[in-house]
């Protein structure tokens, strides 16, 4: 039988092209209903205070960077959304004296324009929220070496090789946008040979960090968080971190503050993966075939899918 059209963005495939049965299982979803959803290889925690929530992101980071030396250098993937944890690690840093100089930290993401990677000095540019959120808040006697920073570039041989230098990428860290993706891993346009089956997973998981064309959805959920509604001043294409380095960190690490994605989305992509039901029009689901994925939520919200007049 064929796909749905998407609600959305009818030239796209989304979440709103899957079965309803689905989508109406994970919106009946409590919170206790979410933490059971763990499984081997996949769990859920819940965290009850923002404090909390943020300070565990962040010792993420601090936990990943502890473990390099130099005949064993570690390194952590991280997202622009959260950022909160950013100077939380940056602070910790400092106070615990650590030496970062075998540390590695690679971006996710960032915006594409004209040709070329969005400049550092662009207010929307991912490269400087890290930068000024986190790295130059690190005291210089601490800081990671700027050759171990690995930022997405228009040229993307450079970035590809520095997942492939023997670098451990202990966790990647990622937050979930409104087309259920991590980094800039959306769903395809429904066109040519995806006009009516959206890529399968197995080929889904073969793509690299690349440039992407954005669905429509993410644009305007980057037009609400980060420049409040103008989506005129939002990129249409990205860089983004690929399936393929994906699998090769060691642990996917999700965290949902409730101010990403909604209750809905936040409950579909955790029972896809507990089921292992992929589809690569909700890209998250396809996490479901890793074997260390964590989902991290922040109480609150976490929310309702409920009618609530507003």
């Amino acid at each position: 039988m064929a796909r749905k059209l998407s609600m959305l963005a009818p030239e796209w495939w989304d979440f709103t092209t899957l079965s309803d049965d689905l989508l109406n299982d994970a919106a009946k979803l409590s919170p206790k209903d979410l933490t059971q959803l763990s499984r081997e290889g996949f769990r859920v925690i819940i965290y009850d205070t923002l404090e909390d929530f943020y300070l565990a992101e962040a010792l993420e980071y601090i936990t990943a960077w502890k473990q390099a030396t130099a005949d064993n250098p570690v390194g952590i993937c991280g997202p622009i959304g959260p950022t909160e944890q950013l100077p939380l690690a940056a602070r910790m840093v400092n106070e615990l004296q650590m030496d970062l100089s075998n540390a590695h930290f690679w971006g996710m993401d960032e915006w594409y324009v004209n040709g070329r990677e969005l400049e550092a000095t662009n207010p929307l540019s991912f490269e400087k929220a890290d930068r000024d959120l986190c790295f130059n808040r690190i005291d210089k006697k601490y800081r990671i070496p700027d050759s171990n920073l690995h930022f997405p570039k228009a040229d993307t041989r450079h970035y590809i090789s520095s997942w492939e230098s023997g670098v451990r990428c202990a966790v990647m860290q990622g937050g979930q946008g409104d087309t259920k993706h991590w980094a800039f891993n959306d769903p395809v346009k429904r066109t040519g040979k995806y006009k009516d089956a959206p890529p399968s997973p197995e080929e889904f998981r073969k793509l690299t960090t690349r440039i992407v064309d954005l669905h429509p959805v993410t644009c305007m959920q980057n037009a609400r968080t980060s420049s409040g509604g103008v989506v005129t001043g939002i990129p249409r294409q990205a860089l983004t971190v690929g399936p393929v380095q994906t699998w090769i960190a060691e642990k996917v690490s999700i965290w949902h503050a409730g101010t990403h994605d909604n209750p809905f989305g936040q409950r579909l992509t955790a029972l896809m993966i507990s089921k292992k039901i992929m589809d690569s029009s909700v890209p998250m689901s396809l996490l479901a075939d890793h074997p260390n994925v964590q989902f991290n939520y922040y109480r609150e919200g976490i929310g309702i899918c409920e009618t609530e007049m507003h």
